[in-house]
């Protein structure tokens, strides 16, 4: 069996979606409401949530209708470049993002039990060094691209240290990660392949020896993960880690640099970088349109019938910006926003997330606090596709800083190195974890 046609679907891919998806969702809200048929990739198509309520509903819901199991819409996809393309995003893996139940509640028991014995004043340190580091690259030079030079290289240089790996192995991880998102076929292999080279290389490192690590706290967590789904934490710790955590970095500075409410200096603006970053996370959120969800009956949901096994996307995006006719004075909700989701599927990480890109925001604006657009805000160049929304480039300029002159400087700062070793915060047998893991409660 195949998926059904929808007739007058939206097409979430393509340079007018890419340059102003507000308007692509302002006449899909106008042709059909809370729910709207869409296609994420050439013949594959999706019912895309647009309506807050409705997002509420569906990212909050308790009916056995819904699912996140991606198997019964995965068979029935057409063999199709498109849908290669969405499977890079939707293909069924056993973790917390695409299971249900008990399965879902083991997977995120573990998540959140290892992500809390992350202590912030550590994190912070972490992420100090790594900003520091990178912005002694391009202090000098009085410009830079934020994205390449400073977001994107962040996330991945973070949780490399995270999982237990020396900064020095950041590089690849890097590397392998960027060839993954070119469109050139033999770089998306090649990146493909060494970034699952590096997932097992530090599994099997990790299995021989176990660290202070998050790594060796999802190989031990009482929840007893067998190697491979070790091995999809890790993965989907690193998805979920990477791209949407550099274009949040990247979204906020964007909006930091091109409106005075924060900067005229981003010494002296009004409002501060959490401002910022909640306003990133309301009105440009990087995972724009996801939440998967897929069918297990039939359901009328906000006016527009679902058949089983359909794909059902949530546009955060679009739910956060929905117009209320409420002026904002007026409004009690302070904003309110879904850019972590809602409910049982919430992100598990948020806290750190927010931790990690506050932390290197103001870095860089505390060393660099005259950055200039080159470019006006409105034509930064975006990368295509449906999912996230994430600049390609973010060049700016600056008072250069020379590593000889006088004040603090990103060479002269101080702070705790990341690669140094830490007193030991997990238990060192099983024994210990009725006094030292979260677990234990």
């Amino acid at each position: 069996m195949t998926l059904r046609y929808l007739p007058d679907a939206g097409k979430l891919y393509g340079p007018e979606f890419t340059n102003d998806p507000q308007a692509v969702y302002a006449r899909l809200r106008e042709r059909h409401g809370a729910v709207a048929p869409v296609e994420i990739a050439p013949g594959i198509q999706a019912h895309l949530v647009i309506s807050y309520q409705a997002a509420l509903d569906v990212l909050t819901n308790a009916d056995g209708a819904w699912s996140k199991d991606s198997r019964p819409w995965q068979v029935r996809l057409p063999d199709t470049p498109g849908a290669a393309a969405a499977l890079g995003m939707l293909a069924h893996r056993d973790n917390v993002l695409f299971s249900d139940g008990a399965d879902h509640a083991r997977y995120r028991r573990v998540v959140i039990d290892c992500y809390s014995m992350i202590q912030p004043h550590k994190l912070r340190d972490m992420v100090i060094e790594v900003s520091d580091s990178l912005i002694r690259g391009f202090a000098a030079k009085g410009s830079a691209d934020l994205v390449h030079e400073f977001a994107r290289p962040i996330p991945l240089r973070v949780f490399n240290l995270l999982l237990g790996r020396p900064d020095s192995d950041s590089a690849a991880l890097i590397s392998a990660l960027y060839d993954m998102m070119e469109a050139d076929p033999e770089a998306g292999a090649r990146g493909s392949e060494n970034y699952y080279r590096y997932i097992i290389e530090l599994i099997e490192s990790k299995y021989a020896s176990r660290g202070d690590d998050l790594t060796s706290w999802f190989i031990d967590h009482p929840a007893g993960l067998t190697q491979q789904e070790a091995i999809e934490a890790l993965v989907v710790t690193l998805a979920a880690g990477f791209d949407p955590m550099a274009s949040l970095i990247s979204n906020t500075i964007s909006r930091m640099v091109s409106d005075d409410r924060y900067y005229s200096s981003l010494t002296n603006g009004a409002l501060s970088t959490y401002d910022a970053l909640m306003e990133a996370l309301r009105a440009e959120p990087a995972m724009a349109n996801y939440g998967p969800y897929f069918t297990t009956r039939a359901v009328d949901f906000h006016g527009t019938w679902i058949q089983p096994a359909e794909l059902v996307l949530v546009s955060y995006a679009a739910a956060n910006t929905e117009p209320t006719h409420v002026p904002d004075e007026l409004r009690s909700d302070g904003g309110s926003y879904l850019g972590f989701g809602a409910g049982a599927h919430r992100c598990p990480a948020s806290d750190p997330a927010t931790l990690i890109a506050m932390t290197a925001i103001e870095r860089l604006t505390s060393y660099l606090s005259d950055l200039e657009l080159d470019v006006p805000r409105e034509e930064l160049e975006w990368r295509p596709g449906p999912f996230i929304r994430s600049l390609a480039t973010l060049p700016v300029s600056f008072t250069p800083i020379r590593p000889d002159q006088p004040g603090e400087s990103p060479w002269s700062a101080q702070s705790a190195s990341p690669s140094t070793p830490s007193e030991p915060t997990f238990p060192a047998s099983p024994a210990d974890y009725a006094t030292s893991a979260p677990w234990s409660s």
